[in-house]
This record gives structure tokens, C-alpha cells and sequence, in this order.
């Protein structure tokens, strides 16, 4: 038996159930499930089948994107016109590929390791990985997150199957709502997590510019909300410690 100073190290396997049961235990769980049961009313709605949505939700894995893929493809729009509107809705995840992968990354680490969990990273995914990562060894962290990622993305299926067959008794108002549970557990979350003054500081300016763009009809209203409440958070950030380095 190995003592509390010299811990037995994570077998492979054992690390991918550790991050699968981490997804299972997450909060993240009920919003996955939640938002998908409403997909799938839009999806049949719209008069997809069930192996087409459960399909797109394994290779966009990204629920607004579905919504836009859903959307544009039933209401008659081109695949090109699909393709790029789905395409720009998908870019908001590439700063969180950017910002998580360097976490996974370890000295054996070969770039195909990384493009399972580049799949997989949303906002779901993001934050638990995040926050559960530091205490797994580096050696089994590309393994812990396929682990949660796979364990996030099977709740989303369960969702597609739960809510297929049950669009008929559920309330326009309520598939909506659903919908909502994404972007409002991120946000909730992304709170939660925030540590340094520029992260809250993004966090408040992004709620108060987010409104005032959209109010203002500017297009790709998210994508500046980002840029600006980002980058004023960073100067703060900058400004504060060189005024702390001149008082030394």
C-alpha cells in the first residue's frame, strides 16, 4: 500500500474515468441535458431526424453553432452560407483552445494528443477543465480531459434522445428557455471562477458593453464586446502592477 507521500501515479485508465466522473458530478450536466432536450424540439421542428442531430452534435459540439446549423439549414440557406455562418459562430472557441491546451501540454506531448481535446473544449468543458486540471499529474491531463470531454458530450446525446421524443408535450416557451441554459450557466461560471481583478473587471465591462452594442445594431456585437472589455481589462491589469513596481 503506497503512503499519502508517495501516491500511487494515475494509470491511464484510471485518469480517463477520474475526468468521466468529474463530467458526471458537474453542474454542467443539467445544463447540457437541459439545452439539448430543446435543440432537439427545434431540430424536429425543422424535420431532422434524430441520427442527423446526434450526428452534428458529435462533430460541431458547440449548441449555438447547432442552432444557427439548425436553423439555416431548414430555412432553406446554401451549405456555403451554413458553412460560414457556422464557421464564424465556432471561432468564439478559439481563444479557450488557446488558453487550455498549453495546461495539457507536457514534455512527452505529441500535437495529435492535443486535437481530441481541441474537439472537445467548450464552454462546459473550459471551465471544469480549468478548475479540476491542477491536481491532476501533467502526464495524464490530455487523458483526463478526453475523460470529461466524453463524459460532457454523452449527456448532450442523452439530451438529443430525451428530447426528440418528448417535443410534442413540451411548450414552445420552455424549448426556448432551455436554450438560454448555456450562455447563462457559462456566464454564472466564468463569475465563479474569476480570480484577478482583470478577470472580473472583463467580466463587468463585457456586461455593461455587451447591451449598449447590441442597442446600437453593430454587427458581430460579441466578438467587439471581447476585444474591448478584454483589452481595457489587460491595460488596467498592466497599468496596476507597473504603478506597484514604481512604489518599490
Amino acid at each position: 500500500m503506497s503512503s499519502d507521500a508517495n501516491p500511487e501515479p494515475l494509470s491511464v485508465w484510471s485518469a480517463f474515468f477520474a475526468g468521466l466522473g468529474a463530467s458526471y458530478r458537474s453542474v454542467f450536466v443539467f445544463v447540457l441535458v437541459g439545452t439539448y432536450v430543446g435543440l432537439a424540439a427545434l431540430a424536429q421542428d425543422y424535420g431532422f431526424s434524430l441520427a442527423w442531430l446526434m450526428a452534428s452534435t458529435v462533430l460541431v459540439w458547440a449548441g449555438p453553432s447547432q442552432v444557427i446549423l439548425i436553423s439555416a439549414l431548414g430555412g432553406g440557406a446554401t451549405l456555403a452560407e451554413t458553412a460560414i455562418a457556422v464557421g464564424l459562430s465556432c471561432v468564439r472557441f478559439l481563444p479557450m483552445v488557446v488558453a487550455l491546451l498549453p495546461q495539457m501540454r507536457g514534455p512527452h506531448t505529441r500535437a495529435r494528443d492535443l486535437l481530441l481535446p481541441a474537439h472537445f473544449t467548450a464552454a462546459s468543458m473550459w471551465v471544469e477543465a480549468f478548475r479540476l486540471l491542477p491536481a491532476v499529474p501533467p502526464e495524464r491531463r490530455v487523458v483526463f480531459s478526453n475523460g470529461l470531454g466524453a463524459g460532457f458530450m454523452s449527456c448532450a446525446l442523452l439530451g438529443c434522445i430525451i428530447g426528440y421524443f418528448l417535443t410534442a408535450s413540451l411548450p414552445p416557451l420552455l424549448t426556448a428557455a432551455m436554450l438560454f441554459l448555456t450562455p447563462m450557466s457559462f456566464l454564472i461560471s466564468t463569475a465563479r471562477n474569476a480570480r484577478s481583478l482583470a478577470d472580473r473587471l472583463a467580466l463587468a465591462l463585457g456586461l455593461i458593453i455587451l447591451p449598449l452594442l447590441v442597442y446600437a445594431d453593430i454587427g458581430l456585437d460579441l466578438m467587439w464586446t471581447g476585444i474591448i472589455a478584454g483589452t481595457v481589462a489587460y491595460a488596467v491589469h498592466r497599468l496596476r502592477g507597473h504603478l506597484r513596481g514604481a512604489r518599490r
